[in-house]
């Protein structure tokens, strides 16, 4: 679990703002990470609620299985894959494309 007195949304943030250029992750993987492993809507919730923190990279976080489920929350709904492309991660159909090989798993207790 993420250090300190955090609120859950705070604890979402501070782990997708470590998130690396150019991979991504899911909401179950950053639930799991931050200790609540059956709260990945809340983490979706948390993610919607982001986009006007200029500093939180809500365009690397997508579903299970790489659907860019959350694309629809961007204002334009081609900017979460045109962030995602101009990072090298290929995305086809809303889908990123060898999810595997561009999937960032957070390790659980990450502390930042």
């Amino acid at each position: 679990m993420i250090s300190g007195e955090k609120n859950f949304f705070e604890k979402v943030y501070e782990l997708v703002r470590q998130i690396p250029y150019g991979r991504v992750t899911s909401y179950g993987a950053i639930a799991k990470a931050i200790g609540s492993p059956q709260s990945a809507r809340m983490v979706g919730w948390a993610m919607n609620a982001s986009h006007k923190l200029e500093d939180v990279p809500a365009h690397r976080v997508v579903n299970r299985i790489g659907l860019l489920s959350g694309k629809h929350h961007f204002g334009d709904s081609n900017a979460m894959q045109n962030s995602l492309e101009a990072e090298g991660v290929l995305v086809s159909d809303n889908k990123v494309e060898d999810f595997d090989k561009y999937f960032w798993d957070p390790p659980v207790n990450l502390n930042p």
